[in-house]
C-alpha cells in the first residue's frame, strides 16, 4: 500500500458533502464533541445503501475497501485502509450488550450536527445514542466513555 495524501478536515469534508448517509461514532466522536479520550483509528456508520459512496469518497485519501460493498452488507462491517484505519459498520441494528436494538433509521433521524471547522460539519450521533453505542460491546474504556457522556449531558442541561 502507498502512504495517503490524509488530511483530517479535508477527508471529513469528502465523506459529508456528497450526501452520504453517515455517521461517525467511537471515540472520534467523543473528541468532536470536546471530551478528553485519545483513539488512532476512525469508526463510521454508514447506510446500507450508501457503500460505494463512501468508498468513492475514501477512495480520494488512498483508502481502500476490504471487502466488496455486497459483502460488507453481508457481514455487517468492513474497513478502509491505508496509513489511516477506518472501521466501517453497515448494519441497519445493532443490539447492545442489554439486547437493546440500536437502528441506524432511529439513530439518523435523531443525529447532531457538529462543527469541525469553519468549512466543515460532521455528523454524529445524539449523546443517548453514542452511549448506546458503547454499550454494543461495554469494554473498560466504552464504560470510561460512558461516564464522559454522562457527564456531558448533564452539564448541557
Amino acid at each position: 500500500m502507498h502512504a495517503s495524501e490524509f488530511d483530517e478536515g479535508e477527508f471529513f469534508q469528502a465523506l459529508w458533502s456528497g450526501g452520504t448517509r453517515l455517521l461517525l461514532i467511537g471515540r472520534r466522536a467523543l473528541v468532536a464533541l470536546g471530551l478528553p479520550v485519545l483513539t488512532a483509528d476512525y469508526d463510521l456508520w454508514v447506510h446500507a445503501d450508501d457503500i460505494a459512496m463512501l468508498n468513492q469518497s475514501a477512495a480520494a485519501f488512498g483508502l481502500a475497501a476490504n471487502r466488496t460493498p455486497e459483502d460488507a452488507r453481508g457481514v455487517g462491517r468492513y474497513v478502509l485502509e491505508n496509513d489511516e484505519h477506518v472501521d466501517v459498520l453497515v448494519a441497519r441494528s445493532v443490539p447492545t450488550q442489554d439486547g437493546v436494538r440500536v437502528e441506524f433509521e432511529a439513530v439518523w433521524a435523531r443525529r447532531m450536527t457538529l462543527r469541525y471547522d469553519e468549512r466543515v460539519d460532521i455528523l454524529v450521533p445524539c449523546i443517548d445514542d453514542l452511549i448506546l453505542t458503547k454499550q454494543w460491546a461495554l469494554r473498560d474504556k466504552d464504560l470510561a466513555d460512558i461516564k464522559l457522556l454522562q457527564a456531558l449531558k448533564a452539564a448541557r442541561s
